[in-house]
């Protein structure tokens, strides 16, 4: 029998900057945020290793959740740099399609998709090394870029995932290889 990594991945609830399309800083639920995570707590992750990112948003769904989690800095959101706190419509439009066409560049000073993957991919790696099962409060970008890593897909089609507030991804590692469970 071969023994299979769990991983369950939360997006954290929803945020002001979120409802606004702001990008996001280090900001709390909303209360819309709030009612979301607390309308889902279960028996999410009995037994998990549970992790969070370190943002003030995952660590406080995380919590609404009931999990005893560990913040990783690996599961930190994308850092936009300096577009940090604006309105998508106040990114310049030329510099906005750089970023939503070429995942190795990352006008705004931040991180590109290619170093988040990357990222994501050294914490993916840690969790293979045992059968424990684990559970991820997380944003968007990170899980985007767990399935872009454990399917294998081109990183360009980190855009074309769609990822909701408290959605949950679920991914096995076995034999070698990462399988996305819907």
């Amino acid at each position: 029998m071969t023994d299979v990594v769990r991983l369950t991945l939360v997006s954290h609830a929803m945020t002001d900057a979120m409802a606004a399309t702001h990008f996001p800083g280090d900001e709390p639920l909303n209360n819309i945020g709030r009612r979301q995570a607390e309308a889902v707590v279960d028996q999410l992750g009995c037994g998990a290793k549970h992790f969070t990112g370190p943002e003030h948003r995952a660590r406080q769904t995380a919590d609404l959740l009931g999990l005893d989690a560990t913040a990783d800095p690996l599961l930190a959101d994308l850092n936009c740099g300096r577009w940090q706190g604006k309105r998508l419509q106040d990114v310049p439009p030329g510099d906005l399609t750089v970023w939503l066409t070429d995942p190795t560049r990352a006008p705004h000073g931040g991180e590109s998709i290619i170093d988040l993957t990357q990222r994501v991919a050294r914490w993916l790696d840690s969790l293979t090394e045992s059968a424990s099962p684990a559970v991820a409060v997380t944003h968007p970008a990170v899980i985007r870029a767990a399935i872009l890593q454990g399917l294998d897909l081109p990183p360009k089609s980190f855009w074309r995932i769609d990822v909701a507030p408290m959605s949950r991804t679920g991914l096995h590692f076995r034999n070698g290889h990462w399988t996305l469970r819907l």
